[in-house]
Order: C-alpha cells, then structure tokens, then sequence
C-alpha cells in the first residue's frame, strides 16, 4: 500500500497547491492513505477548526502538527473532538492526541504517530521514550505505523530514524521547511528522509517574505512575520509499505512546481 506524506503546509498558497493537486496525486500514485503536517496553514502560524476541515475536506485522512500548533487559541477545543489533528504526543499535559489509528482506503488499520524534537524546541517529554510507550500499547496487529517526527536538529531526526529503524514502516522529519535529498530504507525496513520540505511559497525565507526577515538580521529588531505568496511548491514523500509486515518496500520523494 501507498503512503502520502504532503510536508508542512504553510498558508493559503500551502493549502491551495494541495487543493489543486492532492487528487491527481493520491489517483495516479495509487495512495491508500493521506497524511500532512498542518501546523502553519492558517497564515504561516498554526492551524484553527476551519483550515482542518477545509484541508480534511480536500481528502486528507490525517493532520500532524508541531510546536506551532499553539499559535490558535481555538484550536484547544478542537483537538479533544477530532483525534484525526494529531499535536506531538511529547507534550506532558495537553489537549488532544499525538497517535490516531485509522483505517486506510484498502482497509488496513494505520498508526500515524507525531512526536517533536527537544534540541533548540520547546521543553517536551522525551521524544524517544514517548515512542517506545506508544508503540508498546499498539495493537501489534497494526503492523502501518507512520511517525512525524517534528525537529530542528539533523543530528536528533537521524538518531530518531536509527532509533525506530525496524519498528515502524516510516519516519519523515518535518519543521525546517527545507527537502532534504536522504530519502532511502534503513536496514531494518523503515523507509526515512530527514525533513519533507515545505509545501507552500518558496520565493520566501521558510514561508516568510524575504524583505522581511533580512531586514530582522540586518537590524536584529522585532518585525510582523507575513507568509509569501509566490513561488508556490508541493513537496511530499511516498512510501510503498508491505501491509504484512509493516516494513517499507520503497521511498521516494514527489515535488510539484519549482521547475
């Protein structure tokens, strides 16, 4: 079966591209199951109850999020009615969930997990230990299991993809905003890429536009972040996973736009 993974999607110009393209992908690649991580597509800073269901309407099964998933006060409610809009799982005491199990369009029952990094992130409970409790109160029967992991660190989404290596059927690292070309399979049968990249407007600094943030570096005062609206980019990661087993067959990166 097929995985899709759409990385962050950032803004009207992040969810306009998947409105525009998510069909043609999930048809033509055969995709069994829609995954997005979905923490900055209200306005580039977090999500609220509308963008969900707009995004959920365009045929997305499950939203993963990250640090950013604070930013909208009204967002607290909504978590705990839709366990579908996953937040990390390794914040100690929070609203909503960071693992859903759903069942794909074949039929099979997935685990999509979300954890976040530590490394210059917000303090959360350990993100390795919290997998490891996850998992182990899986059904082993649930042989899908997707992992988000949310970080800033290169060093921490490598260790976590050794960490899970065999155990999971893929982690995709999210956050920086920035593809990273190490997609491939672990020995252990989990298919991994260090960061999904942004879905969203690339003619920016991660999202923002670029006056903007070089007049912060140049000036080191504070400044309104407004998203960029041009040069809109699709990126995603596509995994084919052995529903017997839970091990990834194949992996591979799907761009749209950018030339």
């Amino acid at each position: 079966m097929n995985i899709l993974f759409v990385g962050d999607i950032f803004a009207s110009s992040g969810r306009r591209i998947v409105a525009d393209h998510l069909r043609d992908i999930v048809e033509t690649n055969r995709v069994e199951l829609a995954v997005a991580n979905a923490e900055n597509a209200a306005g580039g800073f977090g999500i609220t109850p509308p963008v969900a269901e707009e995004l959920f309407g365009l045929g997305l099964d499950v939203l993963t999020t990250g640090n950013h998933i604070w930013d909208k006060r009204e967002i607290y409610g909504y978590l705990d009615r839709q366990p579908r809009l996953l937040r990390p799982a390794n914040y100690p005491d929070a609203p909503g969930g960071g693992v859903a199990v759903v069942r794909a369009h074949n039929g099979v029952e997935c685990a999509v997990l979300n954890l976040q990094g530590r490394t210059y992130m917000p303090h959360t409970d350990c993100p390795f230990r919290k997998a490891d409790q996850i998992l182990a109160a899986l059904d082993p029967a649930v042989k899908v299991r997707f992992v988000d992991f949310h970080a800033e660190v290169t060093s921490e989404k490598i260790a976590m993809g050794w960490y899970l290596d065999g155990r999971v059927s893929a982690v995709v690292g999210t956050h920086t905003h920035v593809p990273t070309a190490d997609t491939r399979i672990l020995p252990g049968g989990t298919a991994y890429q260090t960061d999904c990249g942004m879905t969203g407007p690339y003619h920016s600094v991660i999202g923002v536009d670029p006056g903007i943030v070089i007049r912060r570096f140049l000036t080191a005062l504070p400044v309104r972040m407004e998203a960029s609206k041009q040069g809109s980019e699709l990126h995603a990661v596509i995994v084919d996973v052995d529903e017997t087993s839970g091990k990834a067959r194949a992996v591979r990166r799907h761009a749209i736009g950018g030339g």
